[in-house]
């Protein structure tokens, strides 16, 4: 599992930002796809190999991959066995690679793969060198609620007169990323110049939002939620949600004007001791 997870690992954690950068994301996912690919069909000699010198190492027996033994989960009266090779390669390490891949797949489907490519042709970097007016033209097509009609039909003009414009622009020749690209485009005012456009790079900002934190909160569901709080009433729960996943601009609050808001109000059933105020 510590192998594995050292393959995920970067992934992982470039999911948990926040401030998710599409591109890099979609570029982990091939690598991780394919390494996982590459451990399945010829890592488990160089696995077993690390294995046998920790066991040795401290002092754990290894048994013989040769002798064979009852199959887990069946009734030993049955008789059928397997060997020690069958049983750690194929229903431990295939078996724990095969349940990532299934993870994986389910979660990067077709169609969202196809969304996140798509997205991708707004990275800035080198000149927009991933700018394709077609794949962008398409997540119109797919954001069919957020984009009219007439949207549709005027959205590749506005791509390509938009890109000739930026690539000779030098002020976005600085812009790392989808974010540096949509504050450059408001402080130099082409947002109002590209609606369209815009709100495309808008959509690429909120899908992080849709998936990592929208993680987050369920999360937290199960730590508010408890089997002692099962009874919660939806307001009181809600409260609680905002004030868990919004924790970091809680903490910069002052608790003393919290509390006197609180007491300032003419619902509250108690009051407060004066020498919290």
């Amino acid at each position: 599992m510590l192998k594995l997870f050292g393959i995920t690992n970067e992934l992982s954690n470039v999911l948990q930002r926040k401030d998710l950068n599409i591109v890099i994301a979609m570029e982990l996912v091939d690598d991780v796809k394919a390494r996982l690919a590459t451990t399945r069909e010829s890592g488990w000699d160089n696995l077993f190999s690390d294995v046998q010198d920790f066991c040795v190492a401290k002092g754990i027996p290894v048994p013989n991959m040769d002798d064979e033994i009852p199959v887990r989960g069946r009734s030993r009266v049955e008789g059928r066995t397997v060997t020690n090779l069958h049983h750690y390669r194929a229903e431990i390490f295939y078996v724990a690679i095969d349940k990532i891949c299934v993870e994986m797949d389910h979660r990067f489907s077709e169609e969202s793969n196809i969304i996140l490519n798509c997205f991708s042709c707004l990275d800035p970097k080198n000149s927009f060198s991933k700018f394709n007016v077609d794949k962008l033209a398409r997540l119109a097509d797919i954001y069919r609620v957020d984009f009219s009609d007439d949207d549709r039909g005027t959205i590749r003009d506005q791509l390509e007169t938009y890109v000739l414009q930026v690539r000779r622009n030098a002020s976005f020749s600085t812009c790392e990323d989808v974010q540096s690209l949509a504050m450059k485009m408001v402080q130099t005012e082409k947002h109002l110049v590209f609606p369209l456009v815009y709100k495309l790079i808008e959509l690429a900002l909120i899908l992080s939002v849709s998936t990592a934190s929208v993680e987050r909160a369920f999360s937290a569901m199960k730590i508010i939620k408890s089997k002692l709080r099962n009874k919660i009433n939806d307001v009181w729960f809600n409260d609680l949600m905002v004030c868990y996943t919004g924790r970091e601009i809680f903490k910069s609050l002052n608790d003393i004007d919290i509390i006197r808001t609180f007491t300032a109000k003419k619902s509250q059933k108690g009051h407060l001791p004066r020498n919290f105020i």
